[in-house]
């Protein structure tokens, strides 16, 4: 019988422990009393969540070509380049891309991701394609129009397709339109998302006014936009590495300051692969305001707790599973699926 000796990630924080595995027969248990001689420079975390991506546009990336580094120019709806590049993509391409991406995040631990999903129901439909030609990652799909306006049964159609509704943001559309599509997302009791302040500072006022489920960027929030922020208990999705190509800052200070609930996302595939671990060594990287811990739980337990995914009950929709993770590097080395504890 094999068994690993580390830190397991509790929702208190690190416990030791270890896991012990013969085949299908797998334990894990958290105790002050590990086997003596054994390697401890394991960290073993639940399996990963990237909570926000946009794997659609992944092939862009595999044709290397000169992206520019302006929100405006490369990913704004609809004329944006990436936009431009989906409309002339044949579906065959963009499935391939999209398998690839899942791919990439089941060797990096990760076992549930949320992603926007452009291009209306076909948009819908081409992501579901491509989650049928491979398994191991549940896929939680956030669809929006094809065009920046309200059409009842297009929203009906998405609705009844995907999870939920993840938009761009407020100042790409009329804001009436934005409140008909809340309504008839809170109705259906699905997920409703959208991108905020992520280049300028938008009406903070407006964007809570539609009850986001939660918020992605908030990169020029004010003090005042994140305290109300926090009070209101709705987390925000942060991806750094996406902020930085655009050179956008990601004001760890201020969200620290302010507690509010963060998540991790690595955002456009085309500008960097879907990896959660790269994300964390990149903040880790950046600044000290967050620890390895707090970082790891924003990955884990903050986004299985704002999409109502039970960490450690069977029969929920993600994996019981944990990921063994090298303690120096944080290189993943392989799954655990729980059967017993102890």
């Amino acid at each position: 019988m094999g068994r690993i000796n580390g830190e397991i990630l509790t929702d208190e924080g690190f416990r030791r422990g270890q896991v012990s595995f013969e085949k299908n027969d797998v334990s894990f248990c958290v105790s002050d009393v590990v086997s003596q001689g054994s390697n401890r420079n394991f960290l073993i975390v639940p399996t990963l969540v990237n909570s926000h991506t946009h794997i659609g546009d992944c092939f862009i990336r595999d044709e290397k070509r000169f992206l520019p580094r302006d929100v405006k120019k490369l990913v704004k709806p609809p004329d944006g380049l990436k936009h431009k590049l989906l409309r002339e993509a044949s579906d065959d391409k963009i499935i391939e891309g999209m398998v690839k991406a899942v791919d990439v995040m089941k060797k990096n631990g990760i076992s549930c991701f949320l992603d926007f999903r452009e291009n209306g129901v076909k948009g819908v439909s081409l992501f579901r394609k491509a989650l049928n030609k491979t398994t191991g990652v549940y896929p939680l799909v956030l669809s929006r129009p094809d065009q920046l306006r309200f059409n009842i049964e297009e929203i009906g159609l998405l609705l009844k397709n995907s999870d939920g509704i993840g938009i761009s943001g407020v100042s790409d559309w009329c804001y009436s339109d934005l409140e008909k599509i809340t309504r008839l997302t809170r109705k259906e009791k699905k997920i409703f998302a959208l991108h905020a302040s992520e280049v300028i500072r938008e009406d903070n006022d407006k964007i809570l006014d539609l009850k986001p489920s939660f918020l992605v960027h908030m990169n020029k929030a004010t003090e005042s936009d994140l305290l109300r922020v926090e009070q209101e208990n709705i987390p925000v999705v942060v991806c750094p590495r996406s902020n930085a190509f655009f050179n956008i800052e990601t004001n760890f200070k201020l969200f620290k300051k302010t507690g509010v609930k963060l998540m991790l996302g690595t955002d456009n595939c085309m500008l960097y692969p879907p990896s959660i671990i790269d994300e964390i060594k990149y903040v880790l990287h950046k600044t000290k305001m967050f620890s390895l811990e707090e970082l790891l739980k924003m990955v884990t337990f903050m986004p299985r707790k704002v999409l109502n995914l039970k960490s450690y009950m069977w029969g929920s929709k993600l994996d019981e599973g944990y990921v063994v993770l090298e303690k120096k590097t944080l290189k993943p080395v392989f799954y655990v699926v729980k059967k017993n504890r102890c």
